[in-house]
């Protein structure tokens, strides 16, 4: 379940306690949370979650059962990723557990992250499930890391620690676990004022290529 608070400038969207797969029930519920922060100025969001998980990224149990919507669901995603990127406010994510798949992408949609540094893992473990990155996951990955680090998690499915994810430029941040969401929290109020369409230009200019590719609804893999 997911929940919105706002604390000052700052809203707080936790996405879940449990795994917070990419359900279709889910990726409705994060967009109602986004309706609601657009609507406030000034602004910024951070998102977490509660538990192990961050996210544990696509729901393949529902893709399994309804394998007739697949393409209507891998847009709904990318819609979600475009929209995150290029929302008109800054944006944190707050890893506190394990990130992996599409909810690793989620957080690189995000203007900035901060991760636990003890325990926990940001991974792109596509390679060994055998599922292809969608030509917008790829857009998305290779425009938020540098080509080097792409490489490596894209192609060998590395599982990166909070401190090597600092290294490897995936986090910006890697504190204790008690400080994963108020380190966010920080980040997000100081500049909670840049938030209006200024930013959102800048953003979508930035992106450009990365949300055309997104915002496809054509052939999502093709």
């Amino acid at each position: 379940m997911t929940t919105l608070e706002r604390h000052g400038d700052v809203f707080v969207l936790d996405i879940g306690d449990t795994e917070n797969r990419f359900h279709p029930d889910w990726i409705v519920a994060v967009n109602g949370a986004l309706d609601e922060v657009v609507k406030a100025s000034p602004a910024a969001l951070v998102t977490t979650a509660t538990g192990k998980f961050f996210s544990n990224g696509l729901d393949l149990e529902w893709l399994g059962a309804n394998p007739d919507r697949f393409q209507e669901y891998v847009v709904s995603v990318h819609d979600l990723f475009a929209r995150v990127l290029s929302l008109p406010l800054i944006t944190v994510a707050a890893l506190q557990g394990h990130t992996f798949a599409a909810g690793a992408m989620l957080s690189l949609a995000h203007d900035f992250r901060v991760m636990r540094a003890d325990r926990g893992f940001w991974c792109l473990p596509e390679v060994d499930i055998e599922i292809p990155f969608s030509r917008g996951m790829s857009a998305l990955i290779q425009s938020r890391l540098t080509p080097q680090t792409a490489h490596e998690a894209m192609t060998t499915g590395r599982r990166y620690g909070g401190e090597d994810a600092v290294r490897a430029g995936i986090v910006d941040r890697a504190v204790a676990e008690d400080q994963v969401r108020s380190t966010a929290m920080e980040i997000a109020a100081a500049s909670a004022g840049k938030a209006g369409p200024t930013l959102s230009t800048i953003k979508e200019r930035m992106y450009a290529s990365a949300l055309a590719t997104l915002r496809d609804g054509r052939d999502p893999l093709g």
